[in-house]
């Protein structure tokens, strides 16, 4: 009995000889955005499986061991989960459930709204830079194709950070700049409305956008062709991406496969969301993430989210200016690419100026602009180091 006592004893977490300090910080972290999810309902169908992953990993980590690493060559049930964010798996079945849910119709309508979403990308080369610099100062072990990787977390595109990490061999990176773009994502009501504030006027706030024009079903079908046969010839690397973008986003206008849209959308959608969140989340095992790299990672990240936003609504104001007041600046707040959430953001900011104007579908816009830059952005440094 003594002897079984024993072995049960030994099993428990905290007698494992690798388990220290760090972890009971993970795992307090796990447990506050598992609050903030929960409580706040900051983005819970992505914050509640990551941090959930977060908590597992730290208290087992052998539920993320590889099958080089364990005794009995059988990996943990989510180191296989990872495996397709690896392989850029999951991250493309994500674009075609973002495509399936989304009405391209505002982008369609005002074209312009691309200028605002590439605008917004400009987080991405402030993070690019700012890692390259970290790197040659000797504060942080990054290289070119480290700097590239984080640098997306800029554009708060989470499936597509995961992409271009895995493309670009940063694997051992990529489970802090998942967690950085998916918690930026998540905490955009937060972080973008005092940007926001601070670079617009009481009056510009109060601009009300002419309805947008009604967007034939046609152009709806042809949009997504059209979009992927431009952008894959110019830049093929983004095919994956862009093409499961596009895709989803065919099964939804041409109104032929209801029955594709509503698995892709709802079903295939969900089931991506719970296995890449919960292994992303494990990537965040206390050795691996509390480090000067990460918290440089994480930094950095929302230096640029910052960046991207604020450029955003300058581009937005001096396009207000352009049009003399036709273009409320919010909008282009939602340039980045957190869809839908950045342009509900703008909406509610308006609204609280002036509870009768109706931004979204303006800011819509923007936001699948993002959407498509952030893709062609990793598609572009993808190119630059060779990586097909």
């Amino acid at each position: 009995m003594i002897d079984i006592l024993k072995n049960l004893l030994n099993q428990m977490a905290f007698m494992n000889p690798e388990f220290s300090y760090k972890n009971l910080i993970m795992i307090a972290v796990a447990l506050l955005l598992l609050f903030l999810a929960i409580k706040f309902e900051f983005e819970p169908l992505l914050l509640v499986p990551i941090s959930f992953g977060m908590l597992l990993v730290n208290i087992y980590p052998d539920i993320m061991i590889s099958i080089e690493d364990s005794a009995n060559g059988v990996g943990g049930l989510l180191y296989y989960f990872y495996l397709l964010d690896e392989w850029a798996i999951m991250p493309s079945l994500i674009f075609l459930g973002v495509g399936a849910m989304t009405d391209f119709g505002p982008l369609i309508a005002n074209p312009k709204s691309f200028l605002l979403g590439a605008a917004a990308q400009f987080g991405i080369f402030v993070a690019y830079l700012g890692a390259l610099f970290a790197g040659a100062m000797g504060w942080a072990d990054f290289n070119d194709k480290a700097a590239a990787a984080i640098s997306i977390i800029g554009g708060a595109d989470g499936p597509t950070s995961i992409f271009l990490a895995g493309k670009l061999g940063q694997t051992k990176y990529m489970g802090p700049i998942a967690v950085a773009a998916y918690s930026y994502m998540s905490l955009v009501p937060i972080i973008q409305p005092p940007i926001m504030k601070r670079l617009t006027t009481k009056k510009e706030r109060q601009i009300k956008m002419e309805q947008l024009r009604p967007v034939s079903k046609l152009e709806k079908i042809l949009f997504p062709v059209i979009v992927t046969i431009v952008v894959c010839i110019i830049l093929p690397t983004t095919a994956p991406l862009v093409g499961m973008l596009m895709l989803g986003n065919l099964f939804r206008e041409s109104g032929v496969v209801r029955q594709l849209t509503d698995t892709a959308s709802n079903a295939l959608m969900y089931i991506v969301v719970i296995l890449l969140g919960t292994s992303v989340g494990a990537t965040t095992s206390a050795k691996a993430f509390l480090n000067t790299d990460t918290l440089f990672i994480v930094a950095l990240g929302l230096v640029a989210f910052m960046f991207g936003t604020a450029a955003g609504v300058l581009f937005g104001k001096l396009m207000c200016l352009l049009t003399h007041g036709k273009v409320n600046p919010l909008i282009g707040s939602a340039g980045v690419s957190a869809v839908p959430m950045a342009a509900r953001v703008s909406q509610t900011v308006g609204a609280k100026e002036d509870p009768t104007n109706f931004l979204l579908m303006h800011a819509m816009g923007p936001n699948v602009a993002g959407v498509i830059g952030t893709a062609v952005a990793a598609g572009t440094f993808m190119a630059i180091f060779g990586v097909m």
